[in-house]
């Protein structure tokens, strides 16, 4: 590992230590670190890849109708209130302005994150637990 490699996941780790996050992911071009942080162990556990483009899952790009709500904050991504509890939102379903879509935990807060759109789910971008960065694609949704 290189010497700028182990800088950044000490400063990721320092981050994670200061704001109290459970993990944190950055991604630089094709380059990904993540820093997870476990109770039981020290230190933060890190992992490091770098994946080819021909790697990377099969997409379908949005067209130019499509509306996308990105996270206003930096904060894990939950599609239901509770664990149990069915998604505010599934593909394929029509919401309107101020519909709830997901929350996202932010130093042991809740925030809602409401639709400024009316439409079609199309996608739901991060997975259920994901660490998202502020502007990230949440949901592609079509008027």
């Amino acid at each position: 590992m290189k010497e700028s490699e182990i800088e950044r996941i000490a400063s990721l780790a320092e981050i994670a230590r200061e704001y109290d996050l459970d993990a944190i992911r950055v991604r630089i071009g094709e380059e990904e670190i993540e820093v997870v942080r476990r109770s039981q162990g020290p230190a933060p556990v890190a992992a490091s890849s770098t994946a080819p483009a021909s790697a990377a899952p099969e997409i379908a790009a949005p067209s130019a109708r499509t509306k996308r709500v990105t996270a206003p904050l930096v904060g894990v991504f939950y599609r239901s209130a509770a664990p149990g509890d069915e998604p505010f939102v599934n593909v394929g379903d029509t919401v309107g302005v101020g519909d709830v879509l997901c929350t996202l935990e932010a130093m042991k807060i809740f925030n809602e994150i409401t639709s400024d759109y009316a439409g079609s789910i199309t996608r739901i971008v991060p997975e259920n637990g994901d660490l998202v960065g502020l502007g990230d694609d949440l949901f592609w949704i079509e008027p």
